[in-house]
């Protein structure tokens, strides 16, 4: 894949953009929900969400849309093995790697002094300013404007490598900052004025910024805002609240999502540098991101210039909150690699100093079981995180692939932490300045965080049928009730309900790609061939349920979620086995190994055989002596509360 400027993927309005253009009222997603019986609220604001979709959709080039994409060609058509293959970042040898690197020692330095956090427990302002003088905040912002020019690809591995041998606080600050704050949206949608006014200071570290979309009332309901933006003069006049909002303290720069005239807008805000009568923070506890400043707000009469309001090309304030959310969903699954690192590398001494019935715990079975399924969900984020890159890099949407990475990525650290890191630690892991007790919380908001991985999985679907809905369900959606039968096999079926059969009887005669990887692992060939066929089968089964279910589809969430989960798990077994193929060591392929085993259960079902308890006791073996590489650099943990006698000299 060539290297493609990371800031110029979609739409990007100058000065001379077209008008805001209004999308055809007629809408599939509407007439399915009415037939199903829907009521006017629900379908109009599912309509709403679905426009704001199918124009970012139209801002990519025809072949990066996700009819075009990945997943959808390998469900619906061929699979283009060549596109789950993350290829290098070509063109010029990066000068950003110093920079990378001087930001990972400052953050180490600090960390080991003790001075990382204040008193508050935040982040200090030492710390933020040395970073930006590095260069940290302007990774992803050109380096016209001040900043690294850096490929989304190298930033989400430095994401990785920031939170597993620095800190995973700081490198969500980045990611924020960059992927979800006011960066992304000034590069993708401002005007050259507006470039030139807010990159340089958002690149320097002057202008730390967020992402100001959710409300009291409006979490996954993106259309239930109630922020209010009027223009005065040449200022907008700003009213309403915001909750939940990382990385805001008074004097920052936030993308502010509001309604302008009944429709949502993004305004680029200034915050005051003080907390006023216009402005106040709403402070509250929170156990999660507890080293980040996260609040909500209060806007009473807070006016902000006018020539801050960024315009797309076509759409509105969703279309502009739609695109960052990709890129951002990868971040989280970068840093959830990250972080499952120092996680594992923290099982690792106490797994060799903790003896139970005069033995170490690293010995047993379990314990070797608990280290070796780490390591594989380690290396399954670290391809769908390079994956997803690289395709965004190329310019595609991703909108799939990236959902695919959010939901793994945030599981796997879920489970890291709770299921196999806690129980390995035992009672010490809830004493005060443990790993885990200290941060139980931040390991598993990003569950939640990026769209809730049910909710997203609900959404993958949906993307996945919407171009074959449009297809099929359209003229069943449209068909007038009179309309007359036709017979087959002695069968009345009306037309649209035919048609549908019919294309499910050829998805049915599809034979199941047999394409081979040259030189790949025997083991990983055997899981990509099981990929390749299940691809076909779960196209069938997924129009099967779309002839089944019809209009009341969306009503059956459990059904679309377990196919939605199946599609997502053959996917990652692809990128993992071409991302083990990749890397070529033997360590990453059997971890690739173990994890394709793990994976292909959950779809089909059966138990663990003694060939798999084996590889992992191998792959466990092989971590703790160190040639698990991906644990090079990352951060020590101590152990508390020893209970052996120090040896006497």
């Amino acid at each position: 894949m060539s290297q493609n400027n990371n800031n110029n993927n979609g739409p990007v309005p100058g000065p001379n953009s077209p008008t805001n253009t209004k999308p055809d009222d007629s809408n599939l997603t509407e007439e399915i929900l009415k037939k199903g019986g829907k009521g006017k609220d629900e379908v109009e604001k599912m309509g709403k969400i679905d426009r704001a979709d199918e124009v970012v959709e139209e801002s990519f080039d025809a072949k990066f849309r996700t009819a075009n994409s990945p997943v959808h060609r390998a469900v619906w058509d061929k699979t283009p093995i060549e596109l789950f293959r993350a290829n290098d970042v070509t063109g010029a040898a990066p000068t950003y790697f110093q920079a990378m690197d001087q930001c990972v020692a400052i953050v180490v330095r600090h960390r080991l002094a003790g001075t990382l956090f204040g008193d508050d427990q935040k982040v200090t302002a030492t710390v933020m300013q040395e970073l930006a003088e590095a260069g940290y905040w302007g990774m992803l912002i050109d380096k016209k404007y001040g900043g690294q020019g850096v490929t989304i690809t190298h930033f989400m591995q430095f994401l990785t490598r920031m939170a597993a041998e620095g800190d995973p606080t700081v490198a969500g600050m980045a990611s924020i900052h960059g992927c979800i704050g006011a960066v992304d949206p000034m590069c993708a949608y401002g005007t050259e004025a507006q470039k030139d006014y807010f990159l340089p200071r958002l690149a320097s570290g002057k202008a730390i910024s967020a992402f100001a979309l959710t409300e009291p009332g409006a979490g996954s309901d993106l259309t239930a805002l109630k922020t209010t933006a009027v223009l005065d003069g040449d200022s907008y006049v700003v009213n309403g609240r915001k909750l939940f909002i990382s990385n805001i303290l008074p004097g920052r720069t936030i993308g502010l999502v509001c309604l302008i005239d009944g429709k949502p807008a993004v305004l680029i805000v200034e915050l005051p540098e003080v907390e006023n009568e216009n402005f106040k923070l709403d402070r509250y506890g929170i156990h999660a991101v507890k080293h980040i400043h996260n609040y909500g707000m209060v806007f009473n009469n807070l006016r902000v210039p006018a020539k801050n309001l960024l315009v797309p090309p076509v759409g509105d304030g969703l279309t502009i909150a739609y695109h960052g959310l990709n890129r951002g969903r990868v971040a989280l699954c970068a840093n959830a690699g990250g972080t499952m690192r120092v996680l594992l590398k923290s099982m690792l001494p106490w797994a060799e100093y903790r003896e139970t019935y005069g033995d170490k715990i690293g010995n047993r079975e379990l314990v070797r079981w608990r280290v070796a399924r780490v390591a594989s969900l380690i290396v399954g984020a670290d391809a769908l995180v390079d994956w997803c890159s690289s395709l965004l890099d190329e310019g595609y949407r991703g909108e799939l692939e990236c959902i695919v990475a959010k939901i793994f990525g945030s599981e796997s650290l879920k489970e890291t932490a709770v299921d196999w890191a806690l129980k390995t630690h035992g009672g010490r892991a809830f004493l005060q300045g443990h790993l885990i007790g200290d941060n139980i919380h931040d390991f598993i908001a990003p569950c939640i965080y990026e769209g809730e991985g049910q909710m997203l999985a609900m959404a993958f679907f949906k993307s996945l049928v919407k171009e074959p809905g449009k297809k099929y369900m359209g003229p069943l959606a449209n068909m007038n009730d009179k309309f007359p039968a036709v017979l087959v096999d002695g069968i009345r079926f009306l037309p649209a309900i035919t048609r549908m059969g019919l294309w499910l009887a050829g998805l049915q005669l599809k034979r199941s790609d047999r394409r081979r990887v040259a030189g790949m692992d025997k083991n990983l060939a055997r899981h990509f061939a099981f990929g390749l066929k299940q691809f076909k089968s779960l196209g069938r089964q997924i129009a099967a349920a779309m002839i089944k279910y019809k209009f009341k589809l969306a009503d059956r969430q459990m059904r679309m979620n377990e196919l939605s989960m199946d599609v997502q798990r053959v996917v990652t077994m692809l990128a993992v086995c071409m991302h083990a193929h990749k890397k070529g060591d033997a360590v990453t392929t059997l971890a690739a190994d173990i994890l394709c085993q793990d994976l292909k259960r959950e779809i089909i079902g059966g138990r663990k055989d003694d060939a798999y308890y084996m590889a992992c006791s191998k792959l466990a073996k092989m971590v703790v002596a160190g040639n698990f590489r991906q644990l090079d650099g990352v951060a020590e943990s101590t152990i508390l509360r020893q209970y052996k006698e120090p040896i006497q000299k």
